[in-house]
């Protein structure tokens, strides 16, 4: 039997990256997916490529509004939901002198209120099912600073904070929370922090995106298929004694 047999998924930022290969790696393992993001038709042409077991969301994960019209959504065609995937996120990088208040909200709105929002959204729906899984996107910049990332670094820093805060409450629901804090891996958005360290460390396109795949203990950057399998792993009953915690996808870069 199939890992995820039966399970209904809601996965935020699922039209591409490792949204995508999280949809695939659990379409694969019998679930029923909702392919959720802000990009209407790519999150169409994910979920049609994906087959019958799929539907696309259009997903705005800065409003509570939209995120909550999508969980009905899901929970008309679908029945309900047994896990969420807070995957949807956003990057940007700034020295001090440039940070501004508006970039300030926009990352926390994306990445802290998204996840939180889309939480609130879902407990309804994971107790009357009896419980669920939900996994959260934090990253290793979330367990470390880093020059001219100070918000995006303290947004994923809040992910595994609200992690554990939420994973002690819903408990009690049968509801477990968790995350993932990937190391770099190779996927469009990987290409967006490229320029954005070509333009603040004067290197060529493509040079940065190299030299930190040789510096993983590993000796390269990930793939999005080896974050979709840990993926599972959260989503599913083998984890049933999990919850509260942060796992490390990152090729050895961080020890915790």
């Amino acid at each position: 039997m199939s890992r995820l047999e039966g399970k209904v998924a809601l996965v935020t930022g699922g039209a591409r990256g490792i949204g995508r290969a999280i949809c695939e790696a659990f379409i694969a393992e019998g679930a029923r997916v909702a392919v959720a993001d802000l990009l209407a038709q790519e999150a169409a042409e994910t979920a049609a490529a994906l087959g019958a077991n799929a539907m696309a969301v259009t997903m705005d994960v800065t409003s509570p509004e939209a995120i909550a019209s999508g969980v009905g959504e899901v929970e008309k065609a679908f029945g309900g939901i047994d896990i969420l995937v807070n995957n949807a996120g956003i990057f940007n990088m700034a020295s001090i002198d440039k940070i501004t208040f508006e970039d300030y909200r926009r990352q926390y709105d994306v990445n802290v209120a998204g996840t939180i929002f889309a939480i609130q959204a879902v407990v309804p729906a994971m107790k009357r099912r009896g419980g669920g899984a939900i996994v959260n996107f934090a990253s290793q910049a979330g367990r470390r600073g880093e020059p001219n990332i100070t918000i995006y670094c303290s947004t994923k820093a809040a992910v595994i904070s609200v992690t554990q805060s939420l994973a002690l409450e819903l408990a009690r629901d049968n509801i477990r929370v968790n995350a993932i804090a990937p190391g770099v891996i190779d996927t469009p958005m990987w290409d967006i922090v490229d320029a954005k360290f070509a333009e603040y460390e004067n290197k060529p396109l493509g040079q940065k995106k190299r030299e930190v795949g040789e510096a993983v203990p590993l000796g390269r950057m990930g793939d999005p298929g080896e974050v979709a399998g840990p993926c599972i792993f959260l989503a599913s009953d083998e984890a049933r004694y999990v919850t509260a915690q942060t796992l490390n996808v990152d090729g050895g870069n961080w020890m915790s």
